[in-house]
């Protein structure tokens, strides 16, 4: 069976055949199924009312645990955003109800970003569903092929520079 990546890639050959097109075979399809990713998970998230990255700083949040309170720049670097995007994030999610701002416990002059028990909810249900949509998307994957598409993903994942380190130092925290 033919998908539409054999079809450029095919292309490619015709129209160039001395460049080594085989890389597209992967990527490709690696882009296409972000696309069909991305828009699975926009509209599994559309009944929240939240965007994809008020859903990440709310995930963040939830998976932090107890009591679900992160200072901003800890968002920030997790999320890999700038500090404006950040703010952006949490005025809406504030807007919401989703998130309240707290002052640190042991520094009164510093903030941190806690979910609200309605945020929690929120958040939890949203998870549910995302979760769900996922486990659709790999279902016609064995759970065999499954364990080694994140094998082979993780390696190409930590080939790139700073990666390992990220992982490193959020399992120091």
């Amino acid at each position: 069976m033919h998908d539409h990546i054999d079809f450029v890639v095919s292309q490619w050959d015709n129209a160039m055949p001395d460049l080594d097109a085989s890389s597209m075979r992967i990527f490709g399809r690696v882009l296409r199924l972000m696309k069909h990713l991305a828009k699975a998970r926009s509209q599994a998230l559309e009944p929240f009312g939240f965007q994809e990255g008020e859903f990440d700083v709310l995930a963040t949040l939830r998976r932090a645990g107890a009591p679900y309170r992160l200072s901003p720049t800890q968002l920030y670097q997790a999320l890999l955003v700038t500090s404006g995007a950040m703010t952006n994030r949490l005025n809406r999610l504030e807007q919401q109800h989703l998130i309240e701002r707290v002052a640190a416990p042991d520094d009164k002059r510093s903030m941190l970003v806690g979910l609200t028990p309605h945020g929690q909810q929120q958040i939890e249900d949203a998870l549910r569903v995302h979760t769900a949509t996922q486990e659709a998307a790999l279902a016609p994957l064995a759970a065999s092929e499954r364990t080694e598409l994140e094998r082979l993903l993780k390696t190409l994942l930590l080939a790139f520079p700073g990666e390992a380190a990220a992982a490193d130092q959020h399992r120091q925290r």
